[in-house]
């Protein structure tokens, strides 16, 4: 080896990791290691970091030409060679097994023997004042011998490759962090998103009122099921407080102290529900301009409640099975499968039985979500229970709207009570507040438009005709669409052959599940 190509061999490496990018770090160092061979007319160039808990070489590089084996890890036997390393001190053997001293012991002689190692240099490299790496060059061809010199450009070459390797790993980590930044980033806002909801769910019903039959069943089976993690599916009217009840349960179970989280499946567009359920990773598709952390793993070791289940996207189910049966997923844009351990909540007004016959919902997950129905009756079922709330929602109103009312006429009452309630608990609350609106005095004004509906109205509806209304309902509206094209406004479209707004006509096609072919 002579100085010249030595001193060109080190400025040369020096400024090749200049400017590097950390993905180039790698395959340079590569080519650093095979230019040593060269110039130290060696055989194997080894790179390789000291795990500071004793356990074998970590992160290793390496070049090798003919004769030399590959390096495939540190041989048990190799005690006394590792030992010294680790205590800061070369490696420096002529005739490698034979100038190994008497404590490297017979076993490490043949194994070095075996190997057909003639000589071996290896220098321990320091970086930040700790013990980090070794480069070691080997013969096999020949026996060498080492100089001081020898010593102090190995370590020259070691130190300009460790700085480059550290920097790759300093800037992984900088990267690696800076992602958890900003995956901690987005986990707050969407967090901030469900305080939101959580603060705005406050300003509604903040406790379930009523003492009839039919509730206190429910409230037992709420009872009953809410300290296990099972599936529940609550079934009932729009407005019977389906939401309500998946809070009790939520609150009466061993995940109350993690997060409930709400998702509305009928008020997000389709296109947009999977991200919302599931997240997406930043420029997964036009628009997703951030990280974006799905419903599912803000709930994960807490509750998710999928509202309106029924209107989810046929498409989407077998992704939300997958969820349900192995807790795994991946965000929109991302190959990485996620864990999450949450129990789901679901909620629906609709016939999920007649969705399976008619397939617009898997019968698999309906099975998964099914394991324990939860039937929650309609106010029409419980009136004993509408005093109760509508004295209820006039002391939670009547600050809001700037109104005192200390009477509710017993006309009025009976009125209340004999409505049939389509609307169910949510319409009793528009009611009051709308009388409340309207009243001058301390008495309780309902007003006239109620006052006919209550008197136009049946007492009570049953059950099983509202369901036939409805069905026949949806089936002229139907018939009415085919007709028309599928078309809702213009000239003799099928708002105006109804009879209808057309925005109120597209209202009834999304209560009644109505959706073109």
């Amino acid at each position: 080896m002579t100085e010249p190509s030595y001193g060109q061999f080190v400025s040369q490496i020096s400024a090749s990791f200049i400017g590097l990018s950390v993905a180039e770090i790698e395959a340079e160092v590569d080519c650093a290691l095979q230019t040593l061979l060269e110039v130290f007319d060696t055989d194997r160039a080894i790179f390789y970091e000291l795990d500071s808990q004793g356990g074998p070489p970590l992160s290793i590089q390496q070049a090798v030409r003919t004769p030399a084996p590959r390096y495939v890890g540190t041989p048990s036997t190799l005690r006394w060679y590792l030992a010294e390393l680790r205590a800061g001190r070369t490696v420096a053997l002529a005739h490698a097994a034979e100038d190994m001293p008497a404590e490297a012991g017979e076993a490490e002689r043949e194994e070095v023997a075996r190997t057909g190692l003639h000589s071996i240099m290896a220098v321990p490299l320091h970086i930040g004042g700790q013990l980090a790496c070794v480069l070691s060059t080997s013969s096999f061809r020949r026996y060498r011998s080492w100089t001081p010199d020898d010593e102090e450009r190995l370590k020259v070459v070691g130190n300009v490759i460790a700085n480059a390797l550290y920097r790759k790993r300093a800037e992984t980590q900088l990267q690696s962090r800076l992602a958890e930044i900003e995956d901690l980033k987005s986990r707050l806002e969407a967090e901030n998103v469900v305080l939101r909801e959580e603060v705005h769910a406050a300003h509604g019903f903040e406790e379930i009122i009523g003492r009839s039959p039919a509730l206190r069943r429910v409230l037992a089976t709420v009872s009953q099921v809410a300290p296990t993690d099972t599936s529940v599916l609550l079934l009932g009217e729009t407005g019977t407080g389906k939401e309500l009840l998946a809070r009790a349960i939520h609150a009466r179970s061993a995940r109350r102290a993690q997060p409930l989280v709400r998702v509305n499946c009928s008020a997000i567009p389709p296109a947009l529900i999977e991200s919302e359920l599931f997240g997406h990773e930043k420029g997964a598709f036009t628009g997703a301009v951030s990280l974006r952390i799905g419903r599912f793993e803000l709930a994960d070791r807490g509750t998710i409640f999928l509202d309106e289940i029924g209107d989810l996207p046929l498409d989407l189910q077998g992704k939300l099975l997958r969820v349900l049966q192995e807790g795994e997923f991946e965000r929109v844009g991302s190959s990485r499968t996620r864990r999450v351990n949450v129990r789901v909540v679901a909620a629906t007004h609709r016939d999920l039985e007649s969705a399976i016959v008619e397939g617009r919902f898997r019968e698999d997950l309906f099975y998964r979500l099914n394991v324990f129905p939860i039937s929650v009756p309609p106010l029409r079922d419980r009136r004993e229970d509408i005093p109760l709330l509508a004295w209820a929602f006039v002391q939670k109103k009547q600050s809001e709207v700037g109104r005192r009312v200390s009477r509710i006429s017993p006309e009025d009452m009976e009125r209340l009570t004999a409505y049939a309630w389509p609307g169910n608990v949510r319409e009793l609350a528009n009611v009051i507040e709308r009388a409340l609106i309207l009243s001058a005095g301390t008495d309780l004004a309902l007003g006239d438009d109620f006052r006919r509906a209550a008197a136009d109205g049946p007492a009570r509806i049953d059950a099983s005709t509202d369901r036939t209304l409805r069905r026949v309902e949806r089936e002229h509206i139907e018939d009415v669409l085919t007709r028309c094209g599928w078309r809702v406004e213009g000239r003799g479209m099928a708002a105006q052959t109804l009879n209808l707004n057309p925005s109120t006509l597209r209202y009834r096609m999304k209560i009644l599940g109505i959706r073109r072919p």
